[in-house]
């Protein structure tokens, strides 16, 4: 029963937590959270991918270890292509799912650090005045 509810429960907080990387720079509260959310995957992907391959996720790693005990044996590499599998039945090129999820990281972190110091620039320069 325990496995059954981690499994619920990665589910939930991988998917919140891959949909808040990509949107959560919308909102001016939520910006600077987003930053952090964004260097916590950079570090997972870029620098434990060193070791233990490039993309690594712990979440996915995690998530991958529960489902085994639940007899489930997955071979997505990625979170997104296993989701995007689960919510549409569709198995597209794991490959391409692979780049189209770095260029959307990429382009969710530069809008992200890009409104960060816009923000902070705004803050400082509205205490002056």
């Amino acid at each position: 029963m325990w496995y059954v509810s981690l499994n619920y429960f990665f589910f939930l907080f991988h998917t919140l937590f891959t949909l808040f990387n990509l949107f959560g720079w919308i909102s001016c509260r939520t910006r600077k959270l987003h930053l952090i959310t964004l260097f916590i995957t950079a570090f997972s992907w870029f620098i434990l991918g060193i070791w233990y391959g490039w993309g690594y996720c712990v979440c996915t790693d995690w998530h991958w270890s529960v489902r085994e005990h639940l007899g489930y044996h997955d071979q997505q590499r990625s979170y997104i292509h296993f989701l995007l599998l689960k919510l549409t039945n569709v198995n597209f090129n794991e490959k391409l799912v692979e780049i189209i999820t770095l260029i959307v990281f990429l382009l969710a972190s530069i809008l992200s650090i890009w409104l960060n110091v816009k923000d902070h620039f705004y803050k400082k320069k509205k205490k002056i005045i």
